[in-house]
């Protein structure tokens, strides 16, 4: 038996929202006036990867969104002309006025924010830079490549802006007009979802479609060329470590739920269990059998997991 609940990632109501002058898709579920609780896609994904957690979570009283970030989903693609980089502090900016404009408008009260991978660093970002915004964060995972580093040396200024005077240079001649499409017609992009998950996504026609559509958008190159050089090029201080040191020391603090697959083979766990030994004050939930994914592959628990938490810690 399959343990994807919904065939149909289509939920909520589809609207779009102008900023900046970049189109972005976002999408509401539940009744007004209700906690608002924003939902944050991961890498590659969309709001439709909220398939088995946004029914979930408006039924138990919230009133949902989900929304695309900048270059991801129905959002808009740019290119680095327009965006420069776009990064996790980028998104948390784009997060941030979406919850002002839209979410919190004419409300007096803060939004819950549940990420997953790169939404819940984006999420984090949000509660760094935005704690007034944000009332509770879940990030499942949190993954953040200077995690994966034994030891961070810090490098003068110029060797700095070498790096990132390099790394421009490679992407700009990186070649991704010819490599995603490719990646896109043959089955390594069902072989590099698989490995976001451990059960078999083999059967799961709408997972895949989820990932591939935007990918198959003529933009899609440009846009992913953005992320590289941001990802790669941003100010330490948006990385997650300084993030969450901040936040400790911060007199408004919001709770932080870390949630990790045990067999999760792109962020493995004994990067959560670093995290919470150098930042205790943050709380650890381990899915067994579950991947990088864990609100979709495991999203029965989860859900239930993550309401439990935020009943106890709001």
């Amino acid at each position: 038996m399959s343990y994807f609940k919904n065939k149909n990632p289509k939920w909520g109501k589809s609207q779009t929202w102008a900023w900046k002058g970049i189109q972005c898709h976002w999408r509401v579920l539940g009744e007004k006036n209700k906690q608002p609780l924003l939902l944050i896609h991961g890498f590659g994904a969309s709001s439709d990867h909220w398939r088995n957690n946004a029914h979930f979570f408006a039924e138990s009283g919230f009133r949902v969104y989900g929304m695309d970030l900048i270059g991801f989903g129905k959002s808009e693609q740019p290119s680095t002309s327009i965006t420069k980089r776009l990064d996790n502090k980028f998104w948390s900016e784009q997060i941030a006025d979406f919850l002002r404009e839209i979410v919190l408008k004419n409300e007096n009260q803060k939004a819950i924010l549940i990420g997953n991978s790169l939404g819940g660093l984006a999420a984090v970002t949000v509660s760094r830079f935005h704690s007034e915004l944000v009332s509770a964060v879940i990030a499942a995972p949190l993954p953040d490549p200077i995690f994966m580093q034994s030891i961070c040396i810090k490098l003068p200024s110029w060797l700095v802006r070498l790096k990132k005077y390099f790394v421009h240079i490679f992407f700009k001649l990186l070649p991704l007009e010819i490599f995603i499409p490719l990646i896109v017609k043959t089955r390594l992009l069902k072989s590099a979802l698989q490995l976001a998950y451990y059960k078999s996504i083999k059967s799961d026609v709408e997972l895949l479609r989820i990932v591939k559509q935007p990918a198959k958008r003529s933009t899609a190159a440009r846009a992913l060329r953005a992320m590289c050089i941001g990802m790669s090029t941003r100010n330490i201080v948006h990385t997650a470590p300084l993030l969450l040191e901040s936040i400790a020391k911060s007199p408004n603090q919001s709770p932080i739920l870390l949630v990790w697959g045990r067999q999760d083979k792109l962020v493995p766990l004994n990067i959560g269990r670093k995290i919470i030994k150098e930042y205790p004050w943050l709380k650890l939930l381990i899915l067994e059998n579950t991947g990088h994914c864990p609100h979709d592959e495991s999203s029965d628990k989860f859900n239930q997991y993550v309401l439990n938490w935020l009943k106890l810690n709001l």
